[in-house]
Parts: C-alpha cells; structure tokens; sequence
C-alpha cells in the first residue's frame, strides 16, 4: 500500500492521577493510520482502547490524567501543540468520533435534524436552507429510512440502530479526513451491526478517509479493517494485515480472543477463556456430541413442562389523533414448553418481543390473552399476594448490571437484600454467610462484599448480579442479554459459570439474546422470534445448521465470521 501517513501515534503514555498516585493506563504504543485506510484496534476493556483515541482527539479529562511520553503527529503537525481553540478547529472538521452509546451521544431535548446542523453550523458558512438539504442529504447517504421524518424526531423515538446511524451522519457532516469509530456496533442487533459495518465501509470509500475502528470482537474487527491493531493492558501485543491477525496470530493473547467466542461448528462442554490460553491449558476442551445431547434431550423431554406458555398475545397502543389508536402487537399468539433443567434460547431481531414475553412470564407486564402454566397454576390469574411469593420461583439477570445494582449499597447488602425480602435463613449472620459463599461461587472473594458497584469491571458487576439472582434459589431464571455488553473473553467467564451454576443448582433457564452464537451455544432448543411471532423452534444445533426460514438465514448470515 502506497498511501501516505495520515496520523502518526508516537511512543505514547498516559497516566490517570489518584491523589498523589499516577496509574499508567498507556505504556509506550506507538502506530501509524494511513490516508484512505481502515485500521482495526480491537481487546478487551481496560486494554487502553479507547484511551488512545481520546488522547487523538485532546478529549482526556482534565486534572486527571496526563501524558506522559510521545507525541502525536497528524498531517506532519504535532496535536499536542494544540491550545483548546485549535484543537476545536480539528474535531469535527478534521478528525471526528462515533462514541460507543449513541444515546448518551446525543442531546434528548433536540431533534435529530437540529443537532446534525449544529455540526455543520459551526464548521461551515451555510444558509439555513442550504443545511436543512445537506442533512437530509447526509440522512439519505447513512440509509435512513424516511429521512423528513428523522429529521424532525426526537432521539428517543428512533431504534437503536437509526440512532447510531444519525451519530455516523453527524460524524461524516463536515468531511472529515480520519473517522473514530468506538465500539459503534457493541449494543446492536447481528443483522444492524451487518449493516452498520456494510455502511461505514462504503462511506470510507466514498469520501476516500481514514477510519480508526475500536472493538473488543476480533471476528467483527476482521471484517471491515485493513490492518489491526491488538492491546492489551495498555500496551501493544501484536500489528499485522487483517488476514494474518486473524488467520495466524504469533501470540498466545491473540489467538485467545480469536478463540473466545463460541465456535458455530463445534459445542464444547466449557468455552476456553483468555487465561486458559495464557496458562497453556487449553487444549483440554471437552467436546458435546451429538449423542450426547440426544441422551440428555431424552431424559429432559420425558417430564412434565416447568412452564407452558400457551396463545399469549400483548399489544401496546399509542394515540393518533384526538380519536385514534394504533395497535402495536409485541406478542402475537405465542405458545411454547419449557422443561424443568433446559435452557432455551429465544432470539430475534430488536423490536421482535424477546423482552416483553421474558416480562409477561415474570408478570412485570400483564398478558391481554393466553395462559401461562407453571407449575401447574395458571400464573395469569394469581392475586397479587401470589406474585410475592412467585418472585422467588421466577427470578431476572439484567442486561445491565450497573444499572440494576443500588450503588449506595454495598455488594454484600445487595445480595443480603432478596434474602430478607423473602424471609430467606433465620438472621443476617447466616444471610452474610451465604452471601459471602454466594461471591466466593460466582469466582469473587470475601472481601467484595464490602466493596460498592462503581468498584467492579463489567465482569465483576455481572457475577454480582447473578450472585443476587441465585440468592433466594429460584428455579427459572429468564438472562436477558446477560452477557450483550461484556467482552468477549468475560462473556466466555459468565457463560461458563452459568452452564456450572445450572448443573450444580438444578436451574432452567430462559436465554434471550441478539447474538445468535452466544444463544446456540448455551440452548437445548431454540425459539426464533419476529414481529411478535415464533417465526422457527427446535433443536439449537440443527436450526443453525439447517434454517428453514429465510428471516433465520438472514440472521445467521449476519453472524461476524472473520475472513
């Protein structure tokens, strides 16, 4: 390739300041993006992705961090030369960034319309008229549906999709000659993410700039980069063209994260994590035939069902009009078994209804036709004196654990907290002995239950929620995309436990997720959702082998595979 440097990222450190201590968070890194190429950057958290790409942009928080060493050279200029006025004269115009959570990005009391001409306002020297045409120019070029809609919506009324895809518009409005792109795909679904990576591939041709792209999926990574870049605890592991990264990495961390992702071809009785590879124990991987799972299959289906689910339907309606309503149908006519010890996998594209049916079954949103069966009772119908009691049967791992953790609570009164909500153990002594032993379980130590929320990785707050889920020792346990936002190697950690947990406690699970690989791994069988419908169901392996219906191909084919 004989394209010339664009930016140049010289011997860098960086350090983050806590009170009189400095804890290096970059050691040394040092990389090149050249014009008109995509450059993949792709570990785990923590690694100093994102770190690298907020030192390019002067974004670092001010007091607390600084930089230590190097230099960062962009267009033969040094960007650390830069005052703040300078700096601002660059982003946007010159270097501009989609940042990972778009609605966070994105101002919810503005239209999406008006915060994409904010851009081109204070970088250009545009009419009004002639902004309002360059947005729904820029709506039309990032593929949204309807562009004079979008353009006077709020944020909260698009998907999240559509959402990210307003954030592509606002990033490309001023031309920009390098595009930062962090973790812009981590929260979507397989079949938008497919999109999203297909969109900003031919924007970088189209407008021939350089494109940074962050991720901690080396499959995905593969598919859109030139080059790729692999950090690990702030410091440079390994450099090479896509195919050589992906095909025939040199070191052992590399070929990890290649490998962490559940595999679609094989079933392996536990994933291997990073620090398997490290340790050099991973090649003893226990395989799950397919006799295997036909023995295990005929002993789950000779039961009674745990759970039936029989003609629910839900609908929502929002006004139009002074008179009017339309009819939104979130569940439409879905019936299905579960069976006491099985997982089963529910997928589907955002929007399809995974979330309210795990939400009517916990009847934290009530059913408007159908029966639900557990255990023999019709839980549709139970008082709500019932319920209380159904709580502890019926129990939720949350997609976001920071959210759903109280951060004045310490980890051991949040996992102490359902124990005495249900009257669970006769005092507090022996609920903190349980939750202590609940912690050590989960692969957390006795001196986390001191500790606070904000104190954990991501990882670590998802083992504590699920520490919290299994306290009050349910029998069903709905994982709504559970694992969605972990890295891929602390999403191997947590499914690995969860498979222990089910066969050390006896567990069924409900596994709802967008990501198809992740769902065919830990499902017996498989419920395929769309529109509200069960578009396809049956055994896990064989409709990932062979799927029937074209809305399963296209999912499956959306599935990042690397080169």
């Amino acid at each position: 390739m004989n394209n010339s440097t664009l930016l140049s990222v010289q011997n860098l450190s960086v350090s983050f300041l806590s009170g009189k201590k400095e804890n290096q968070v970059l050691h040394d890194i040092s990389f090149d993006i050249l014009e008109n190429e995509i450059l993949g950057v792709v570990g785990e958290s923590g690694s100093g992705k994102s770190v690298a790409s907020l030192a390019i942009l002067g974004l670092l928080p001010n007091r607390i961090s600084k930089i230590t060493n190097g230099d960062i050279v962009y267009n033969n200029t040094s960007l650390l030369s830069f005052n703040e006025k300078k700096y601002r004269s660059v982003r946007g115009n010159e270097i501009a960034m989609i940042f990972q959570e778009p609605m966070s990005s994105l101002n919810p009391s503005m239209k999406c319309g008006s915060q994409v001409s904010e851009i081109l306002l204070q970088h250009g020297a545009m009419s009004k008229k002639a902004i309002k045409t360059e947005v729904i120019s820029l709506f039309e070029k990032v593929k949204l549906p309807d562009p004079d809609r979008i353009y006077k919506s709020y944020p909260h009324q698009l998907s999240g999709g559509q959402k990210q895809r307003v954030m592509i518009a606002m990033a490309i409005a001023c031309k920009p000659k390098l595009l930062i792109a962090d973790e812009p795909t981590t929260a979507l679904d397989v079949t938008v993410q497919k999109e999203i990576i297909i969109l900003l591939k031919s924007l970088q041709k189209e407008y021939r700039m350089s494109v940074l792209f962050i991720s901690h999926d080396l499959s995905l990574v593969s598919e859109i980069a030139d080059h790729v870049l692999v950090m690990y605890q702030g410091k440079l592991v390994e450099y090479g063209t896509s195919d050589k990264i992906f095909h025939n990495p040199e070191k052992e961390y590399t070929k990890a994260l290649v490998n962490a992702r559940p595999p679609m071809d094989i079933r392996f009785k536990k994933l291997p994590t990073i620090a398997d590879f490290l340790n050099g124990t991973d090649q003893n991987r226990e395989v799950v035939t397919r006799e295997n799972r036909e023995e295990h299959h005929k002993n789950l289906y000779n039961a009674p069902p745990l759970l039936e689910v029989i003609n629910v339907k839900k609908s929502y309606f929002t006004k139009v009009g002074l008179f009017k309503k339309n009819e939104f149908k979130a569940i439409d006519d879905v019936s299905f078994k579960l069976y006491e010890g099985e997982t089963l996998g529910l997928v589907g594209e955002s929007g399809c209804g995974k979330s309210t049916l795990g939400n009517t079954i916990l009847q934290l949103d009530k059913a408007d036709h159908g029966q639900i069966i557990y255990k023999g009772r019709d839980i549709t119908r139970l008082p709500s004196s019932s319920i209380r009691s159904l709580r502890k049967e019926i129990q939720l791992i949350f997609q976001d654990p920071f959210a759903s953790l109280n951060p004045r609570l310490t980890v051991g009164k949040v996992i102490m907290e359902p124990m005495q909500a249900h009257k669970l153990h006769n005092n507090d002594r022996i609920r903190k002995q349980s939750a202590i032993e609940l912690l050590k379980r989960v692969g957390l130590a006795e001196e986390h239950f001191y500790r606070y929320p904000h104190e954990f990785s991501g990882g670590q707050r998802q083992r504590i929620g699920i520490a919290r889920t299994i306290a009050i020792q349910p029998k069903l346990i709905i994982c709504d995309e559970s694992v969605s936002a972990l890295d891929i190697s602390v999403q191997a950690q947590v499914l690995n436990l969860l498979n222990e947990l089910k066969d050390n406690f006896g567990f069924t699970y409900i596994f709802i997720s967008h990501d198809l690989a992740v769902v065919k791994y830990m499902s017996d069988q498989l419920l395929v959702m769309n529109k509200g419908k069960i578009e396809e169901r049956g055994d896990a392996d064989l409709i990932y082998k062979n799927p029937e219906k074209e809305y399963t191909q296209k999912l499956i084919k959306a599935i990042p595979k690397g080169k």
